[in-house]
């Protein structure tokens, strides 16, 4: 068992308090053991379940099994995600999915790195144990949207789209969920892009789920809603490039229609194609209008960013867990 450093205060010997948070929909076959697994890797931790409308029983065996349960109506992970954050109070937290397929034991090593280097987030990188783990089109899925993040914003993670990590309360408390399912992932992730949050990865096991656990995970149409939010995602932070490439392709439009109607009216001193012309005029002034909305919405978006750094500066580094914020 990886020990936690202890922080001497006032009122004695403090430790982190640490809580485990398991999103959970219908895994009746997989939830008992995910909460026995984090129980024998974390003893002190409080352990809640978040059901989200399960039908399989699966609220009833995660209270059986000692976890704390919540239950969410609105239907979808970002949902959940939104009342974990905002309902549990802890120094540090451990998010999993209620499949059984994450590492348990790795949670201690993750942990003590984000004490040791203070870090608001350490990503478990999943290393399939078996084929049936992570299939083909989703490792393929996975690679192309980390990929496309990284052109995007300059950097990124290994794993954009693992489900395990562990946060700080200042990454918590400062996060405002906005996404409603499984694009949740990403949202978390360019959120600590974009404040430059220190964080890190660790290789964790990724294993198949128990028999009887179904996933929730339709490739093709989950995999379009995170590529919409990176694009959404990309349009809100970096709206200056984001309105400016819109604008450069239409300048580049309205100049090539442009062209011949110069040459035309440098030889005869005419404009015979009316419609042309006005069709160039429309698509310059379009291109101005993107252009000056990319530089309106970037002042605005640099005041939003400096609100949220301030939130997330109002709490303490993840090492002073042992001081009230």
């Amino acid at each position: 068992m990886k020990e936690f450093p202890a922080v001497a205060n006032s009122e004695g010997v403090a430790t982190p308090h640490i809580a485990v948070i398991l999103p959970c929909y219908n895994e009746a076959g997989a939830i008992v053991q995910t909460v026995q697994d984090f129980r024998r890797a974390l003893p002190d931790a409080d352990i809640y379940v978040f059901d989200n409308n399960s039908t399989d029983g699966s609220r009833e065996l995660a209270a059986g099994a000692g976890a704390i349960v919540r239950r969410v109506t609105q239907q979808g992970k970002g949902h959940v995600v939104r009342r974990m954050f905002a309902d549990v109070d802890a120094d540090i937290y451990i998010m999993a999915d209620g499949d059984a397929t994450y590492e348990a034991a790795a949670a201690p090593a993750m942990v003590a790195a984000m004490l040791q280097d203070n870090l608001d987030m350490v990503v478990g990188c999943r290393r399939d144990q078996v084929e049936e783990a992570y299939r083909r089109g989703h490792r393929f899925g996975n690679w192309a949207l980390t990929s496309l993040l990284k052109q995007l914003f300059g950097r990124s993670f290994t794993d954009i789209l693992s489900g395990y990590r562990v946060f700080s309360r200042r990454f918590v408390k400062s996060f405002p969920v906005l996404s409603a399912g499984f694009e949740i992932e990403t949202e978390i992730s360019v959120h600590a892009l974009e404040l430059a949050m220190p964080v890190s990865e660790v290789m964790t096991a990724y294993g198949a789920r128990p028999e009887g656990s179904v996933s929730k995970l339709s490739t093709y149409r989950d995999g379009w809603r995170i590529l919409r939010t990176i694009i959404t995602l990309y349009r809100i932070e970096r709206p200056i490039l984001f309105f400016g490439i819109i604008a450069a392709f239409l300048a580049a439009l309205g100049l090539g229609l442009a062209a011949p109607l110069i040459v035309t009216y440098a030889q005869t001193g005419l404009v015979p194609r009316f419609p042309t012309a006005i069709l160039v005029t429309g698509l310059m002034i379009l291109a101005t209008l993107s252009g000056m909305c990319g530089l309106i919405l970037d002042t605005v978006v640099r005041g939003r960013r400096e609100v949220r750094r301030l939130a997330y500066l109002a709490f303490r580094a993840p090492s002073d867990y042992a001081l009230k914020d």
